[in-house]
């Protein structure tokens, strides 16, 4: 699609597209401002829904911005202009995470990015549900790997033993979690029905505890139970994904979330299923020991589950005109 008009029926649709990225317990972290002079969309950090007890750093927030970043890049070139991004463009301005310039038309731009990644932001759910052993491919598995290489992340693969060994990690930042009563609280703020608020997380979006304790998912459900929600058995060898940077600063954090949203599209694409596995990198100690040491000195930022299975409830999205400053 091609279009040379940015009216205020496409500037919606573009932000509508950028705030349909995951969020940290979709809190929404993010306001926009247009400069018309130079058609450039800015993006700033809603401090106002920032997670102070399980985010102290931002590293989340700034991670849940480069998701929508991502998405708004990808309805820009679906429109047929070509996406200039700046990161932290300003110093003297640190709530300004991110610009994004809509430059001249690009039909190259537009096949490129928007072609078939356009139509996953709204197809794309987390799903919090058992997943079947069967593997991921192996050319998608590559294919994850380069797509978050072209944001400037690493994503690694890791094998049973390596999985294990993080999983474990992740099932002792749980423990710690749910004993945690700041967490606990903050959590238990987030978890909302839909009908009351654009914002937090839906009872019938969150998922079941492993019957077996092998899968460490975090438990929303204990916090504000709607119903009873029965254990059920998860996949015996979870497939995980790792991001890691080379450094640990807020311009890392924000490429994290554009790869992140690169591999959960093109996952979404390929109909395999999403969900994180966030709590380790919420210890700061747990977080350096998720790093494999083979593969150097670099900082775990997530840890994805990968799979097959039922699709994720939708969580809610505040309108795109509420999210405008």
């Amino acid at each position: 699609m091609t279009t040379t008009v940015l009216d205020a029926a496409v500037l919606e649709e573009l932000v509508s597209a950028a705030v349909a990225a995951p969020s940290m317990h979709n809190t929404q972290p993010w306001r926009f401002r247009l400069q018309p002079r130079t058609r450039t969309v800015e993006i700033r950090a809603a401090l106002n829904r920032e997670l102070r007890a399980e985010d102290p750093d931002g590293r989340g927030l700034h991670v849940s911005v480069g998701s929508a970043v991502f998405n708004l890049r990808v309805a820009v070139a679906h429109r047929g202009w070509e996406p200039v991004l700046r990161l932290l463009p300003d110093p003297h301005e640190p709530q300004l995470l991110a610009t994004v310039r809509l430059a001249g038309c690009s039909p190259t731009a537009a096949d490129a990015l928007a072609s078939d990644l356009y139509a996953q932001i709204w197809r794309r759910h987390y799903s919090r549900q058992p997943f079947s052993p069967d593997p991921v491919p192996g050319a998608l598995r590559a294919e994850l790997v380069d797509a978050a290489l072209s944001e400037g992340v690493r994503l690694h693969l890791p094998d049973v033993d390596e999985a294990r060994r993080l999983l474990g990690l992740t099932r002792e930042a749980e423990a710690r979690t749910i004993t945690d009563e700041d967490r606990q609280d903050e959590s238990r703020a987030w978890v909302r029905p839909g009908a009351e608020t654009a914002f937090g997380i839906p009872p019938e979006a969150l998922g079941p505890q492993d019957a077996t304790g092998h899968m460490p998912m975090r438990d929303f459900s204990s916090l504000r139970p709607p119903t009873p929600m029965p254990s059920r058995p998860f996949e015996r060898h979870p497939q995980l994904a790792v991001l890691a940077t080379d450094h640990d600063r807020p311009a890392d954090w924000l490429r994290t979330g554009l790869a992140l949203q690169h591999v959960l599209l093109l996952a979404t694409r390929a109909q395999v299923r999403t969900s994180l596995l966030h709590q380790a990198v919420e210890w700061p100690d747990l977080r350096w020991m998720l790093r494999d040491p083979r593969n150097g000195p670099e900082h775990v930022q997530i840890l994805v589950r990968l799979g097959y299975g039922p699709d994720g409830a939708p969580t809610p999205r505040a309108a795109a005109r509420d999210a405008f400053d």
